[in-house]
């Protein structure tokens, strides 16, 4: 199952959580700093061991003092103008992360808005991204979460999901 929802992704009791993290790893703004802040010192410290991570890949760690289980971090796309392969690069963050769950025995996976943010993917387009790859990986999870920042954000999902959940 699909779920939409406008919520805080630091407070949902899923198994994972994905991070639109940048190519450090080490925190940042939006959605990357308030899980850090939220997980505590230690996701720093688990991250730095990581070593970062490219564009389109993804990388777990423990979840820390988050209700998940698991952050699964991934890079994505800067946007510009879809010149630079970045349809394939967001297809990548989602199908690594929801790969990297299954492979950690996540049963249940929440997801922000990647690259929608800063990195100025046109939210659309990337709704209809995540979308395909969430529903592709369906079957294989208890649950999917689409967690918006705004109820805007949730309208484009449940557009693209046909009326969604």
């Amino acid at each position: 199952m699909i779920k939409v929802l406008v919520a805080d992704i630091t407070r949902l009791r899923v198994d994972a959580v994905v991070n639109a993290a940048n190519s450090s790893l080490l925190g940042g703004g939006g959605v990357d700093g308030a899980i850090h802040r939220a997980a505590g010192p230690e996701l720093l410290k688990a991250c730095r061991a990581l070593h970062g991570c490219a564009t389109g890949e993804a990388k777990i760690t423990p979840a820390f003092n988050l209700p998940a289980h698991w952050v699964i971090h991934t890079v994505g796309p800067v946007w510009h103008n879809g010149t630079e392969g970045e349809p394939r690069l967001l297809e990548n963050c989602y199908r690594n992360s929801l790969e990297l769950a299954l492979e950690n025995g996540a049963q249940s996976i929440a997801f922000p808005a990647i690259s929608t943010g800063i990195y100025g993917y046109p939210k659309a387009q990337a709704v209809a991204i995540a979308c395909a790859l969430m529903g592709e990986y369906m079957a294989r999870f208890k649950s999917i979460t689409a967690c918006c920042f705004s109820e805007g954000d949730a309208s484009l999902y449940r557009r693209e999901l046909g009326g969604g959940i």
